[in-house]
């Protein structure tokens, strides 16, 4: 099945499920792209596998992506 989607931001990337689960998707072929706050041995490593990581979260950090993942640790006025 082909998907639309192929720009996927992650919002707070460098935690473990996030982290693995944008590594999935950069291997899958998927642009990848987030933010978090500070960086870690999780955003180095995907930023070397081609993520392209920010630090710090804006409404910006978003642009041009037609997807986000988010999750219930993230809170709502990020």
């Amino acid at each position: 099945m082909k998907h639309k989607v192929k720009n996927i931001h992650f919002v707070s990337i460098g935690g473990s499920g996030m982290s693995g689960n944008a590594e999935v998707l950069l291997n899958l072929g998927y642009v990848v792209s987030g933010s978090d706050i500070g960086s870690n041995a999780a955003t180095l490593r995907l930023v070397k596998l081609g993520a392209k990581v920010t630090l710090g979260h804006a409404a910006d950090n978003v642009a041009g992506a037609g997807a986000f993942v988010t999750s219930s640790e993230v809170k709502g006025d990020n």
